[in-house]
């Protein structure tokens, strides 16, 4: 019986869905003024991460998981900023951790990117053989 794969069983899944956790409760020791603001932000693009990851995994066509992947990639880029804002504004006192795990989940999510290219290529000259 074939293992089903599904998001669950990507790593990368797995890293961002702890580092969203890890986002909820940095930003909870934002002030209140920011709770609909920068707080909100960083939180909804920590979600759209895993979320994207998720729902392209779910895709049936590689091409459709990638482009979700680049999503997910774009929404790392926009916690990566609105940390360094939150840092700029004294809401954190450091980010290397945080800068730590965006740059793993940056690598991991264009390695993956990378393997699928590479899949449809060697599916499409096997194709066209």
């Amino acid at each position: 019986m074939k293992t089903l794969v599904t998001h669950r069983n990507l790593d990368v899944w797995k890293v961002s869905m702890d580092f969203v956790i890890d986002l909820y409760r940095i930003t909870d020791g934002f002030p209140s003024s920011e709770k609909f603001g920068l707080a909100s932000q960083i939180r909804r693009a920590g979600v759209s991460v895993c979320s994207n990851i998720a729902e392209g995994a779910a895709r049936h066509y590689s091409k459709e998981f990638i482009q979700f992947l680049y999503i997910a990639l774009g929404s790392v880029v926009e916690i990566e900023t609105q940390l360094e804002i939150a840092f700029n504004l004294g809401y954190l006192r450091s980010i290397e951790a945080e800068k730590g795990t965006l740059d793993r989940l940056r690598k991991m999510l264009v390695r993956l990117i990378q393997a699928i290219e590479k899949k449809i290529v060697t599916r499409d000259k096997n194709r066209d053989a």
